[in-house]
C-alpha cells in the first residue's frame, strides 16, 4: 500500500470494539507468549550491556551517584534523567524498534496462519537496517523531549510512538518520515482506545509478578499486541483480504 492509501484508511476508519481487540490480544498472546518472552529478554540483555558500557566510560551518569538528599527533587531529576540518558536511548531504541518489528512480523504469520519464520532480526538486514536506525532515532528524540517536558506530554506521545514498529513491520518500503507521519496519524485518531487497551493489557502483563517477579518476563509482551490488532482492523494487509473477511464474519 502507498502512503496515501494508508492515510485514507486511517482517516475513514470506523470505531473499534475495545472488548473484541482485548480478547484477540489475549488469544494471540497464548500462541506467541514464548516468542514475546524471547524478544523481551533480548531487549533487556542489549539494554543492560549498553547501560554498563555507557556508565563505565562516563557517557551517562551512574544512577547510584545521584541519590544524595540534596538531589531529591522528582520534577528536576525526571527531566534530567531523560536528557542524561539520551545517548543510551538513541542507541538502544533502534534495537528495540527492530526487534519489535520482527516480533510483529511473527505475530502476523501466526495470526494469518502463514508459514512461520521466527526471525527477530529480519529488519536488521540489508536496506532495512538504515531505516531501523532512522526510525529509532526519531523515536528516541521525540520520547526524550516529551519525557523532559514531564508526564503529560510523554503519555500523549507514547501512543503514536507505539505504532512505529508495527507500521514499519508491515510497510518496510515506506520512508522513515512516512512511517512517523502515519504513526502519529493513527495514534492520534485512535488515541483513547489505544491508551485504554495498553493500560489494561499492561495490568494483565504485570500479573507475572505473582510468580516471584521473574514471571513478568513471560507475560509483559501482551502489552504490545493491542496495537497490532488496531493496525490490522484500521489498515489491514494487502494480501489477506479473504482471511480478514472470514475473521470479521
Amino acid at each position: 500500500m502507498t502512503f496515501q492509501d494508508i492515510q485514507t484508511k486511517i482517516q475513514n476508519s470506523e470505531n473499534l470494539d475495545f472488548g473484541k481487540i482485548l480478547d484477540q490480544s489475549i488469544k494471540l498472546f497464548k500462541e506467541v507468549w514464548l516468542k514475546g518472552f524471547l524478544m523481551v529478554l533480548m531487549i533487556i540483555i542489549f539494554g543492560g550491556i549498553l547501560a554498563f558500557i555507557f556508565v563505565s566510560i562516563g557517557l551517562i551518569p551512574n544512577p547510584y551517584d545521584a541519590m544524595g538528599i540534596e538531589e531529591i527533587n522528582f520534577l528536576t531529576n525526571y527531566a534530567k534523567s531523560a536528557l542524561n540518558n539520551l545517548p543510551q536511548t538513541v542507541t538502544i531504541t533502534p534495537i528495540v524498534i527492530g526487534l519489535l518489528a520482527g516480533f510483529y512480523r511473527i505475530c502476523r504469520q501466526v495470526d494469518l496462519q502463514e508459514p512461520q519464520n521466527d526471525d527477530f532480526f529480519h529488519f536488521f538486514k540489508g536496506d532495512y537496517f538504515r531505516k531501523v536506525l532512522a526510525v529509532g532515532l526519531v523515536y528516541a528524540l521525540i520520547a526524550s523531549i516529551a519525557q523532559a517536558l514531564f508526564l503529560i506530554p510523554y503519555i500523549y506521545a507514547y501512543i503514536p510512538l507505539s505504532f512505529f514498529a508495527v507500521i514499519f513491520a508491515n510497510n518496510p518500503e515506506l520512508s522513515a518520515s512516512e512511517i512517523v507521519k502515519l504513526s502519529f496519524s493513527l495514534g492520534t485518531k485512535k488515541w483513547f482506545i489505544t491508551f485504554g487497551l495498553i493500560f489494561v493489557s499492561g495490568l494483565l502483563g504485570m500479573l507475572g509478578i505473582i510468580a516471584c517477579g521473574i514471571g513478568v518476563l513471560f507475560t509483559i509482551s501482551i502489552v504490545y499486541l493491542p496495537v497490532y490488532f488496531i493496525y490490522r482492523d484500521v489498515i489491514g494487509f494487502e494480501d489477506d483480504d479473504e482471511i480478514m473477511k472470514i475473521g470479521t464474519e
